[in-house]
């Protein structure tokens, strides 16, 4: 069973040594990002000088900078390589990050914030295809994988930024943007040691082989914008990823405005996150290791969530002591939601695209988070937390809600995918017979 472990899966991922070098840079490059959450609304407060008003502008424009670059990214892997995509992503983020440190006027600050974000979100959709074309029927391991490596990057990432934010002064900022700058690097030139993944996705028409047997010309490429199957997935997916604004944006806030419990747990919730990502993902993903699976994750999900807002509602009437034990229960389910969550969205993105096309496909379904990202913290403050403890109640049952719905949905086009390359082997038999 030993084995089995997280060290020993590092060291022999799936799909072998271009994976082992790509989960490093992922690690390195979490890191990078980790410094940079942890100082980037005090560097542009403090050493820029924003009002609370242009930090949200900024902040927005950022969100919908990273909403495109999802289908942009996977758009470009269907014509280049996803290789040379994903270290120029790397390179343009160390650009943007430099131009922080020599512009100080707020539109090039924009532009370089949204620049940023859509280099981020497209190389987070690249990272996810070039581990799929890799790893395989195994990318579910794959991705716990990673996933317990971001977690570690992120953490350590906070911590240095911790340092130069105890320092304060505007050096100490500059240098954390620098680290940030440098991470990229590491990671492009990491990448660079691997080699181009197999599999490019198709942008010419090409005859399916039913239509090869029936002796009919070329099918079109599939379209993931009038997929109205696919596009219903990712739209279930939308309210599915809102456990990220549940643990870093409605526990801290409710803690703090609804209970008793001390301001001193909210870094418990993090380090809750973090150890729990770390020791049971390997363990989650093996539930989602199939799409079948996928699909059972997607249920629990609904129902973890729904225990995790119940917490939440009752910690409100009780002591510091009861308010912090609920919290930190509630955190741990959020944190478990999550992971199943991650696991069987990566697992039904991949298996509920057509093989032909599955590049542009994971780009329109990595819209997902990005769009929860914008949305999800206003939700939470406006509507879910002010209707009071019955609103956290409200939100647990519409995510169990969707969860069912989303569970179905995904059954349904699974056997009709299955249908359909059965028919086509059918057809293609029936062809080498007569043949």
């Amino acid at each position: 069973m030993r084995g089995n472990g997280l060290w020993a899966q590092l060291r022999r991922p799936p799909g072998g040594r271009d994976a082992r070098i790509m989960l490093l840079a992922q690690g390195v490059d979490r890191t990078g990002s980790g410094v940079w959450a942890a100082a980037s609304v005090l560097y542009f407060t403090y050493v820029c000088g924003m009002d609370a008003g242009r930090l949200g502008l900024l902040l927005g424009v950022g969100a919908v900078a990273g909403i495109v670059g999802s289908p942009l990214a996977g758009r470009a892997a269907e014509r280049l390589p996803v290789r040379g995509l994903l270290i120029g992503c790397h390179l343009l983020r160390v650009a943007t990050m430099g131009l922080l440190l020599v512009v100080d006027h707020f539109a090039a600050l924009l532009l370089s914030v949204a620049l940023t974000c859509l280099a981020e979100r497209g190389a987070k959709t690249l990272e996810m295809l070039f581990a799929t074309r890799i790893a395989g029927e195994r990318r579910a391991t794959y991705q716990a994988l990673f996933r317990s490596v971001a977690n570690g990057g992120y953490a350590v990432g906070t911590g240095f930024a911790a340092i130069g934010l105890a320092v304060g002064s505007t050096t100490a900022y500059r240098a954390l943007i620098v680290a940030n700058a440098l991470s990229y690097l590491l990671a492009a030139a990491l990448i660079r040691r691997t080699a181009e993944p197999p599999g490019r996705g198709l942008v010419a028409a090409v005859p399916s082989p039913a239509q090869e047997a029936a002796g009919g010309g070329p099918a079109a490429v599939p379209n993931p914008w009038r997929d109205r199957g696919y596009l219903l997935f990712v739209l279930l997916d939308l309210p599915m990823c809102l456990d990220d604004s549940v643990l870093n944006v409605g526990l801290p806030l409710w803690l703090i405005h609804h209970t008793e419990a001390p301001h001193a747990v909210v870094p418990a919730f993090l380090t809750v996150n973090t150890v729990l990502v770390v020791v049971l993902q390997l363990r989650v993903s093996a539930w989602a290791e199939n799409p079948r699976g996928a699909t059972t994750a997607v249920g629990w999900y609904g129902v973890t969530l729904l225990a995790s807002c119940g917490l939440i509602a009752l910690s409100t009437g009780g002591g510091p002591l009861t308010a912090s034990l609920a919290l930190l229960a509630a955190a741990a389910l959020v944190t478990l939601a999550e992971l199943m969550r991650s696991v069987s969205s990566w697992e039904l993105a991949v298996s509920l695209a057509p093989p032909r096309a599955k590049a542009s496909y994971l780009g329109v379904a990595g819209m997902s988070q990005s769009v929860q990202k914008s949305v999800g913290p206003m939700l939470l403050t406006g509507v879910v937390m002010a209707a009071g403890p019955a609103g956290w109640l409200a939100l647990g049952a519409a995510s169990t809600g969707v969860a069912a719905v989303q569970r179905r949905a995904s059954l349904r086009r699974l056997a009709a995918l299955e249908a359909s390359a059965g028919a086509a082997a059918g057809a293609l038999s029936a062809a080498a017979v007569v043949g």
